[in-house]
């Protein structure tokens, strides 16, 4: 079979795939990986002897999985994970809830705070953090808490685009850009894409007061949350500090890629935990999630097939592109922000942009920000729009459902939908002015 043909099938079979089913994803894209193995595909050399092909093949898919990304991922959510556990987040809202005026100002509240925690902890766990808090409030005020959690899960999807350590496709798009941690403040002496969300971020939660404002009831009293520790905090911080400072540290010579950071204070958390209690240490490298490591490196692999020379559907993609939009960056800028708000709606947005960077990369070249901005931009804002499009959605929905809510699909969009447009188009307008 032509590779290009074996690529495109068995990547739009684990595509479908992903798309009905939340089960199981990341051994359907290693299984999509085994098969383009088995037919040859990541071998540079079809002619080549069985042991050189198997090597060429082997080192192909450890050359594609980008490491510096599975190492940030995988340290920031090691020390998220004890951050968590000693309880600041909760602290933080409980403060923040009984120091509001009413209960519109208290959800507001959370919500912000939704926001900028899942700036370092992955939107899902940010939205398990914050949820139990939601529902004790509504139970006490005897309100839904339907539109608390939709506001909330909304919230943790729209920072983490923010920093590189906020999600996986921001750490895919520094992986792929060769981007730092400042360089997502101020690139090439410009704003860069944190200022972009905050122009969103103001716009958005606009919206969000205007959903919540009928909720005029003073507020209750929380009890506060006793935090256990205060050291995955000072920890945490200090990684952020470190990763701010490694730009200095390359211009003295000295070669601290953002993933060796985040291991080592991974592993500084672990070797603290270990003392402090081993038992939840254990716990949570018993239960540690494995499943989304393996599924991002799959998708390094599976989807990296495609920009192969020997398969070329990448520069085919680029193509049909270029003849779409002509010369026009503000028309691509468009297409690539409107693609990718509306197939990130209904679709994982890490494969799709790890599809998707090399064809911007490649047609506008890698001094050029504008449509990789967009692309990022788009694709995880995207997600907010239905309960589906983002995991944190989903488990928010879950949530919801265990407590008797049934949250249909329509009821979610009527708040994302426009949450999303608020933050998308004001963010847009303002890559466009900078770098358009």
């Amino acid at each position: 079979m032509n590779p290009k043909t074996a690529a495109i099938a068995v990547v739009t079979l684990v595509y479908v795939f992903l798309v009905i089913s939340k089960r199981y994803r990341a051994s359907a894209l290693w299984v999509g990986v085994l098969v383009l193995a088995l037919l040859g595909i990541y071998a540079a050399d079809a002619d080549a002897g069985f042991t050189e092909r198997v090597e060429q093949t082997v080192g192909t898919i450890f050359g594609l999985i980008n490491w510096n990304v599975m190492g940030i991922f995988t340290g920031v959510l090691i020390v998220a994970e004890f951050f968590i556990i000693t309880k600041v987040p909760i602290l933080l809202s409980d403060i923040l809830i009984d120091r509001s005026r009413n209960v519109a100002q208290a959800m507001l509240l959370v919500c912000a705070l939704t926001s900028v925690v899942s700036i370092f902890v992955e939107n899902v766990a940010a939205v398990l953090i914050i949820a139990p808090l939601a529902l004790q409030l509504s139970r006490r005020l005897q309100i839904s808490p339907v539109a608390f959690l939709t506001g909330i899960a909304i919230s943790s999807n729209l920072q983490g685009t923010a920093t590189l350590v906020g999600d996986p496709p921001s750490m895919i798009l520094a992986g792929e850009m060769d981007l730092n941690f400042n360089d997502f403040f101020i690139y090439m002496g410009r704003p860069s894409i944190f200022f972009a969300v905050q122009v969103g971020a103001i716009f958005s939660f606009v919206v969000l007061w205007l959903f919540y404002r009928k909720y005029d009831q003073p507020t209750v009293y929380v009890e506060k949350e006793r935090v256990t520790s205060w050291v995955p905090t000072i920890l945490l911080a200090a990684m952020i500090v470190v990763l701010a400072l490694a730009p200095v540290l390359e211009d003295m010579h000295i070669n601290m890629p953002a993933g060796l950071i985040c291991m080592a204070f991974g592993a500084v958390t672990l070797i603290w935990a270990a003392n402090h209690d081993r038992r939840q240490t254990w716990r949570v490298i018993r239960y540690f999630d494995y499943p989304t490591v393996g599924f991002l490196m799959g998708v390094f692999a599976l989807i990296g097939v495609l920009s192969l020379p020997q398969v070329g559907v990448i520069d085919d993609i680029r193509g049909f592109m270029m003849r779409l939009v002509g010369d026009s960056r503000g028309l691509a800028f468009l297409v690539i922000v409107g693609f990718s708000v509306a197939f990130s709606a209904f679709i994982d947005n890490v494969p799709y942009l790890t599809a998707m960077l090399p064809v911007v990369k490649s047609w506008t070249g890698s001094d050029d920000p504008l449509l990789a901005f967009g692309l990022l931009l788009g694709a995880c804002l995207g997600g907010n729009i239905t309960p589906i499009g983002a995991a944190a959605n989903v488990v928010s929905v879950g949530i919801l459902r265990r407590e008797g809510h049934v949250v249909g699909f329509w009821e979610f969009v009527k708040i994302g939908l426009p949450f999303t447009l608020a933050a998308t188009i004001p963010a847009g307008i303002f890559i466009w002015l900078i770098w358009g």
